[in-house]
């Protein structure tokens, strides 16, 4: 019997508390499970578990084993699948989360760049701006914008971001423009409810912050809705740099306040905890890493 498929069962069980479980989750039937640890027990010639009617426990083999096997697991996985890469490319599927105009201005030409070069991985990218949990959704690596406070993730920085300030030429006709932050509050603003603080908008000029409280009219959870209603003329908007695309070289919106800077927001791509990366994870990120450099200021 293969001693991987030994060790499996046993770090299923283990983790599970017991055969049925174990055999759930590693797709096989409970007594192929039951006999893979009893052959594994034969091997070794110790025994693994202490076993009752309700439940299985380690016994202090079993615990030195399981210390070590599922790291001697990961690692094999790991060897072999760097082995078939080299000849075959990374192979299977990456699931991706994304904020919604991020997904769509950035990380799906990302991936489409990405993919040009692995033609036999496939892709699924879910957009929603809402932090998704990314083990009970499958996701292997989320791009979020922003501070993560989840202990369960790790997160590698790949940028920074800062917001605009842009406002449409109709409105700037009637109303003028802000000549300074505190302005803002004699004018209609859009707010975007994705911000940590929509009403309070920050900036930084000569080493003076300043934080306004705004209102307005429009309340909106997407950053291209509150650019377009922008351009429409219904008021300014405080949006992120890539959600302005060609709208100021076209001339719907006119940056405003350009002598002041926003607060810098971490880009980070964000994976599970406690899991040795997959190749072609890594890859996505590192990959990530070097592409959206190209942006620049832009980002």
């Amino acid at each position: 019997m293969d001693i991987v498929d030994e060790l499996k069962a046993f770090v299923a069980t283990a983790k599970t508390g017991s055969f049925t479980a174990a055999a759930d989750q590693l797709g096989v039937s409970n007594r192929l499970t039951s006999k893979y640890v009893a052959e594994l027990e034969a091997r070794l010639g110790v025994r693994l578990f202490q076993r009752t009617t309700r439940k299985v426990g380690l016994t202090p083999s079993g615990e030195d084993l399981l210390a070590r096997a599922p790291a001697l697991l990961e690692d094999l996985d790991e060897l072999l699948a760097q082995v078939a890469e080299r000849t075959r490319g990374f192979m299977g599927g990456i699931r991706i989360s994304a904020p919604v105009t991020f997904g769509e201005t950035y990380v799906s030409g990302m991936l489409a760049r990405f993919a040009e070069a692995n033609p036999t991985l496939t892709f699924d990218l879910r957009l929603q701006d809402e932090f998704v949990d990314l083990a009970s959704d499958g996701i292997d690596v989320a791009f979020r914008i922003g501070r993560t406070d989840t202990l369960s993730i790790k997160s590698r920085k790949l940028s920074e971001m800062r917001s605009v300030l842009v406002a449409g030429p109709r409105y700037l006709e009637r109303h003028g423009a802000p000549s300074s932050p505190e302005g803002l509050s004699q004018h209609s603003c859009i707010l975007d409810t994705n911000r940590r603080a929509p009403k309070r908008w920050g900036f930084r000029r000569d080493e003076r912050d300043f934080v306004v409280e705004v209102q307005g009219r429009f309340q909106v959870n997407s950053a291209r809705a509150a650019v377009e209603l922008a351009a429409n003329g219904f008021g300014i908007a405080y949006v992120p740099s890539f959600a302005i695309e060609d709208r100021v070289s076209k001339g719907a919106v006119v940056p405003l306040l350009q002598d002041y800077v926003s607060e810098a927001v971490q880009v980070s791509a964000v994976y599970l905890e406690g899991r040795t990366l997959p190749r072609k994870i890594r890859a996505l990120i590192d990959f990530a890493a070097q592409d959206i450099k190209t942006l620049g200021p832009s980002l």
